[in-house]
């Protein structure tokens, strides 16, 4: 049968005015995108943490037989009974799920080529690589605005044409060349900065540059291409003809709608450049994580790779789930979509159940 007028829902009706099944799906609905993006996290470091552990075991040998393995070192029962001790004599399987278990309870087990804790190990090298990520990113983040605003601003064709081209150059070059360049020019042929070490800032400038290069340049292809399709928006153009100046527009609307893309774009640069910081940490002999996973992966220290990998995963999924908050901060409309969409979809269910 059919309800009299009075009672057919309206998807338009605040969540107070819906039956009480409907609020409940609601509400579960809203839990359900906070938890969400939680469970895509601990996929992203379950999944992580299984590919590094396939990797390393497809390769031949182990951390014992490279590290004791040659020479006169140890006997054959001695390189056994350390096999034992860090259960690498044990099946493939066992080791997988033992050092899951380990791991989801905080233990990530000693290192096999220093004996010393992995957290302890990891914790050391932490705060350089984090220095030098931190000043990367920093420097990318306002050269690439910087690069992307005076895109968006000059008239000049000439100048705005090296301008568009000029990201695409910084994101063409490899790092390591840049490094290496960078090293060339300002150690040895004019020695303003050192050529190696983590001691003071003027060790932080040459890697800082090597790895702000690239990022920037990928920041700003984003941010400009993402400027240029909101200054072409109706309400641009509504609040130029009402007379506001173009600097004005471009600052107070266009540039806070044009960063939602490159918020996403930053997360993953943000988490991509623990990747840079190997290879600037190799070639400026840094202390630090690069280093330490450059060590690690080649003496196939399975615990150690293992504690850097996962603490990669982590921060990627930190990154993301602050991405996913700020949204709605500079957008409203992306948290009001997703509430009418819900409302919206209660409402329907609801009207369902009462016909």
């Amino acid at each position: 049968m059919t309800l009299p007028p009075a009672v057919v829902l309206d998807a338009a009706r605040p969540p107070d005015s819906l039956p009480s099944p409907a609020r409940a799906r609601l509400s579960s609905r809203g839990a359900w995108r906070v938890v969400r993006p939680i469970l895509q996290a601990l996929f992203v470091v379950w999944a992580a943490f299984t590919l590094s552990f396939i990797v390393l075991y497809a390769l031949p040998g182990d951390a014992v037989s490279r590290q004791f393995g040659t020479g006169d070192f140890l006997a054959p029962e001695q390189l056994e009974a350390l096999r034992a001790k860090y259960g690498l004599d044990q099946p493939i399987i066992v080791q997988y799920f033992t050092q899951l278990s380990n791991v989801v309870r905080g233990d990530f087990g000693n290192s096999i080529t220093t004996g010393k804790p992995v957290l302890e190990t990891i914790a050391t090298a932490l705060p350089d690589t984090l220095a030098l990520t931190g000043s990367a990113l920093l420097v990318s983040t306002v050269l690439g605005g910087i690069i992307a605003l005076a895109t968006s601003y000059v008239r000049t064709p000439v100048l705005k044409q090296f301008l568009l081209s000029a990201p695409a150059v910084g994101v063409a070059i490899p790092g390591f060349w840049i490094g290496l360049v960078l090293l060339w020019l300002f150690s040895f042929s004019i020695p303003l900065f050192p050529a190696m070490g983590s001691r003071g800032i003027e060790s932080l400038v040459l890697p800082t540059i090597a790895l702000a290069i690239p990022t920037s340049a990928t920041i700003a292809q984003v941010l400009t291409r993402s400027l240029l399709e909101e200054r072409q928006q109706p309400y641009a153009h509504n609040a130029v003809a009402k007379g506001l100046l173009r600097p004005y527009v471009l600052f107070r609307h266009v540039l806070r709608n044009a960063l939602i893309p490159v918020l996403t774009v930053f997360a993953l640069t943000a988490g991509g450049l623990l990747g840079g910081a190997i290879i600037a940490e190799t070639i400026f002999s840094r202390n630090g994580i690069g280093r330490l996973t450059q060590l690690a992966v080649t003496d196939q220290d399975v615990p150690l790779v293992q504690g850097v990998v996962i603490l990669s995963a982590v921060i990627y999924a930190v990154l993301n789930l602050l991405v996913d908050l700020i949204y709605p901060l500079l957008d409203p409309r992306i948290a009001g979509a997703s509430k009418r969409r819900g409302r919206a979809t209660a409402s329907s269910q609801a009207k369902g159940a009462t016909r």
